[in-house]
């Protein structure tokens, strides 16, 4: 069975944090060749801290090194280095079953995706979906820092959606992040630079179409230590602050848009 939390309410906003997860199944932990402060490198840690500026909520607690729901079936597990930034994940070949096994977890996955989401239209004409994930920019070493040119803070992610039609929500979200006071600066935010969305919300507007806007939302670990996996408490409020500062400016912008008739 998948593990997930589902939080299902009122709001026209769903926050998922499907890289979150740490959990690796006990018959999958003998194969893995990774110490756990490696595969929490690649993971996405705290970012369940920004979920709950919404009441609808997806947070997935397994690791994307058991079965990755943000990419295609075919690639959602791991089997080569080119698949894991280079990493050799497993220390010997996974068998078959392990990786229908995670395999069945995706499509588990799935299929709670498509009930929880044919629920939420039942009561909306419209869901905005921000899927929040972070990345690393210090990869290459401790002391080693990818250039601030092509990494901007935070990455909004628009490939699976219709922009003609959700342009004026886009712009109105990377307006409220660009405008959030952050500690007496203001971010760097820009469009489609380092990742312009994955399979998760893909699969959304390949479900429903004009009617959903899945954003892509993610923050360079400007806000820990991805090397030690450190928090810093209080940049970790102030994005949870930034993303609260966006919503009703964001639902304000989408009850404006003429959306298709279901």
């Amino acid at each position: 069975m998948a593990k997930l939390k589902i939080q299902k309410g009122k709001s026209p906003i769903v926050v998922c944090a499907i890289h979150n997860g740490h959990d690796i199944r006990p018959e999958v932990l003998p194969y893995l060749n990774l110490s756990e402060a490696e595969r929490l490198r690649e993971e996405d840690p705290y970012t369940t801290e920004w979920l709950y500026i919404s009441d609808n909520t997806i947070k997935v607690k397994s690791s994307r090194f058991e079965v990755d729901i943000n990419r295609p079936r075919e690639k959602a597990v791991y089997l080569r280095p080119s698949d894991a930034w280079g990493l050799q994940v497993w220390a010997k070949d996974l068998p078959r079953q392990i990786v229908d096994n995670s395999l069945r977890v995706y499509d588990e996955f799935y299929e709670q995706m498509k009930e929880y989401f044919d629920e939420l239209f039942l009561e909306h004409d419209w869901l905005i979906v921000y899927d929040i994930h972070s990345y690393n920019y210090r990869r290459e070493g401790v002391d080693k820092y990818a250039s601030p040119e092509e990494n901007p803070e935070v990455n909004i992610g628009t490939g699976n959606i219709n922009k003609e039609r959700w342009s004026p929500v886009i712009e109105t979200l990377i307006s409220c992040f660009r405008d959030f006071n952050f500690e007496g600066r203001y971010l760097d935010v820009r469009e489609n630079i380092k990742f312009a969305g994955g399979y998760f919300s893909e699969w959304l507007h390949q479900q429903y179409g004009d009617r959903i806007c899945p954003v892509a939302i993610e923050f360079k670990k400007f806000f820990m230590d991805e090397w030690t996996g450190e928090p810093d408490v209080r940049k970790i409020q102030h994005i949870r602050e930034l993303l609260i500062a966006s919503v009703n400016p964001v639902k304000e912008s989408a009850s404006k848009i003429k959306l298709p008739v279901a």
